[in-house]
């Protein structure tokens, strides 16, 4: 894997601090509330599209997904189907209301329509899950670029962080939209350039549509699945129900989206920016899998390793298990040169039987890996230390740093950053508003508005500092993407159901809504729990729909029941 060079360092630092200089220069200032927090309500369509796309375009989609597709295929889109759906709603029902009220925060609405323990509840669920994302987003591109390129992991977190901190704390609302705007198309420029370059490195007779076939012939292009087994997390009704839910739930309830929006210039602005973000956010992430898809093409053709994480490899080479690990290696490269026969002979005929050898290759090659990860896992035990073996999330930038040329690298790498800067800008912004609004000006005395500038900008520094915190405590899950949907899926269900609730059910009061969240929150922890033990089978994703069934059956009982013994004693 190479170095970093010079031209590599250049593009990598000359972006970054040319995106936090121009939002913090064109942003300093603010001396009002609504300035600071909804950006003077001066956003553009486009502004608002690119930044709620940026909010949600993590640096865990740019590393995580092209793994994902690496060894899962294109199935991974049908998780987004919902979100389309999910824009009209919001577009139709939220946004008008929020107008309407004029609230700097989505919870304050639910004040106004039930009472104030039912919008601190909200507010307080929507910081502890927001507050534990905003740390991966930055733990995430930290954890991966350390052992990629050698840096120390407590650095990585502290620069990132801070370089947001920065322009986040400056300039409020407007600095995270203004600088996401730029982020963004650092990240489409980037995405573009390592589309093509993979299949330019393709072999010269290996056309687009012949990588297609061959990832086909592989399994990896079946987009849609419309079996109800819930053994397998991404199916088509899983992504229109529970994806629907969730992106209801996040697009709607959740402040660091719904603060992109309400910085429109009119309802027709934050319309028109949603519905950009929902025509858009699709197709975006097809592409960003298809680059997945082309990468396992790519290695098709070119010999990968056993796994892609360097630091696992290093430690299982370093202990007893090496002359094991080492004939893993062995078979994967008579794998591999089988496979170069089988796949010359499937571009030649395009035959039935060499599609099928095609595919029994790369499951032979997936068991491997499978041992490998296996193996890995022991010596780590062996040497108590711990380390990722899974090495999805390794897969996408394994290729940049070790096949495009300089220059190209820190231009990935600055798409990577940038991603992660936008993504925990949006969540430190939206952190620091509802600490400011929902709890401190809702339980102080009367502030000026220098006064509530003043707090918020001190809230989110400190909701920076607690993501570091968090980024520098935490651990790896199986797939960063699936572990940022995991924590929203135990929160956004219950959340949306109050909303819900709040819309819909207008004979529902406060106190039914308060018990009814509180009991929904637990049952909803208890089933995530249960499906990780195995006890049920119960796809996170389903969450999200279940959570928030149950807080509006509960509530209505809630409130029936209540109705009932207050016409008893009456």
């Amino acid at each position: 894997m190479q170095v970093l060079s010079w031209i590599d360092w250049t593009v990598l630092c000359v972006t970054l601090i040319a995106i936090v200089t121009y939002g913090t220069l064109q942003t300093r200032g603010s001396k009002n509330v609504k300035d600071y927090l909804r950006g003077g309500n001066t956003s553009k369509w486009w502004t608002i599209g690119l930044s709620v796309m940026a909010t949600q375009a993590s640096a865990i989609t740019f590393l995580s997904t092209p793994g994902q597709a690496f060894n899962d295929g294109m199935g991974f889109v049908q998780f987004y189907f919902g979100l389309p759906i999910a824009m009209v709603v919001i577009c139709m029902v939220f946004i008008p209301l929020y107008h309407r009220l004029k609230v700097y925060t989505a919870y304050e609405f639910l004040e106004n329509r039930f009472d104030l323990k039912t919008r601190t509840l909200a507010a307080i669920l929507f910081l502890i899950q927001r507050g534990l994302a905003a740390g991966i987003t930055i733990f995430a591109p930290a954890i991966i670029l350390s052992v990629v390129l050698g840096w120390d992991l407590l650095t990585l977190n502290i620069i990132i962080g801070f370089l947001v901190i920065i322009y986040t704390v400056s300039g409020g609302t407007r600095a995270v939209n203004v600088t996401q705007k730029h982020q963004m198309v650092v990240i489409f420029i980037g995405m573009l350039v390592a589309f093509f370059l993979i299949v330019d490195k393709l072999p010269e007779d290996i056309t687009f549509t012949k990588a297609l076939e061959i990832a086909g012939a592989s399994g990896k292009m079946e987009v849609l699945d419309f079996s109800f087994d819930l053994n397998n997390r991404y199916t088509f009704w899983s992504g229109i129900i529970g994806g629907t839910f969730l992106m209801l739930s996040y697009f709607g309830t959740d402040q660091s989206q719904v603060q992109r929006y309400l910085s429109g210039k009119s309802v027709k602005e934050m319309q028109l920016g949603l519905i950009f973000n929902g025509l858009l956010k699709v197709p975006m992430q097809f592409f960003i899998l298809l680059v997945g898809v082309m990468v396992f093409v790519f290695y098709q053709f070119n010999e990968a390793p056993v796994n892609f994480n360097p630091i696992a490899t290093e430690v299982v080479l370093n202990s007893e298990y090496a002359e094991d690990y080492k004939t893993l290696q062995k078979e994967q490269k008579e794998i591999f040169n089988d496979k170069q026969k089988i796949i010359e002979s499937f571009i030649t005929s395009e035959s039935d039987n060499a599609s099928k050898y095609i595919s029994f290759a790369n499951q032979a090659n997936d068991e491997l890996r499978s041992e490998a990860r296996e193996l890995i896992e022991k010596a780590a035990d062996g040497q108590n230390i711990k380390v990722e073996s899974n090495d999805k999330d390794y897969v996408f930038i394994h290729f940049i740093l070790t096949n495009l040329p300089r220059g190209l690298i820190g231009l990935l790498l600055a798409v990577i950053l940038s991603a992660a800067m936008s993504s925990t800008a949006s969540e430190l912004n939206a952190l620091g508003s509802t600490t400011t609004i929902d709890l401190y000006k809702r339980n102080t005395s009367k502030k000026s508005e220098e006064d509530m500038v003043r707090a918020s900008r001190w809230f989110t520094f400190a909701w920076g500092i607690m993501a570091i915190g968090v980024a520098c405590i935490a651990n790896l899950a199986e797939n960063l993407i699936q572990l940022v949907n995991i924590i929203g899926s135990i929160f956004y269900g219950n959340v949306l159901g109050i909303f819900l609730l709040a819309f819909f059910f207008k004979f529902v009061k406060g106190n039914a809504v308060f018990v009814a969240a509180l009991i929904t929150q637990v049952v909803v922890i208890g089933l995530f729990f249960l499906n990780e033990y195995e006890l049920i089978n119960l796809p996170f994703l389903w969450l999200n729909f279940v959570g928030c069934l149950i807080v509006i059956v509960i509530a209505c009982l809630l409130q029936l029941i209540s109705s009932n013994d207050e016409s008893t004693t009456t």
